[in-house]
């Protein structure tokens, strides 16, 4: 199944094998890696990050998308929707080069999915989990409406957990989301 998006900037994608080199540019930052993985990833990393986003499309008809402004098809990070953890709900999860940090594209790709994820699939709720200390990504997660719940311990870290009910999330019209069932 082939997903994409457009925001008012942006262009969601479903990644391709051809995103890897830039993908591994953007892994590979100590900076864009620190509170995901902790580490840089190596391009046998990206490689395996890339091919789990494209196989959680295959199987289950969402994941995350590779981003990009509109105009440029310079990769600029990923988002999109993922299970969390080792549990069966839906989580959004956002990564972004550090060139384009402050300039609210988290923000608008994590609400295009959510929206995707709120109007194609039948989760009451979508959650996000972050590390204490990231400032950045909670504020993206309560720019989003998203409201913090709890602290718990998923992908082997202590993490702070929030969610936004469907009732709670707004359904804009200022996205288009492409469907090719093919």
């Amino acid at each position: 199944m082939k997903v994409e998006i457009e925001t008012p900037r942006l262009h969601l994608r479903v990644f391709t094998l051809e995103d890897l080199d830039d993908l591994f540019l953007i892994r590979s930052d100590p900076e864009v890696m620190r509170f995901i993985t902790g580490v840089p990833s190596s391009r046998a990393q990206a490689l395996a990050a890339l091919t789990k986003h494209l196989n959680r499309w295959q199987a289950h008809a969402f994941g995350h998308w590779a981003v990009r402004f509109k105009n440029n098809p310079t990769l600029l990070g990923w988002c999109g929707l993922d299970f969390l953890d080792t549990t069966p709900e839906i989580e959004v999860g956002y990564g972004l080069a550090r060139s384009h940090w402050g300039l609210g594209i988290s923000t608008e790709a994590a609400r295009a999915s959510l929206e995707y994820g709120f109007q194609h699939m039948s989760p009451e709720r979508i959650v996000a989990v972050a590390y204490p200390e990231n400032a950045a990504s909670r504020h993206v997660m309560e720019k989003l409406g998203m409201k913090y719940v709890k602290n718990g311990s998923y992908y082997g870290a202590d993490l702070v957990y929030y969610e936004i009910s469907r009732a709670d999330f707004p359904v804009s019209a200022y996205n288009r989301i492409l469907r090719d069932n093919s």
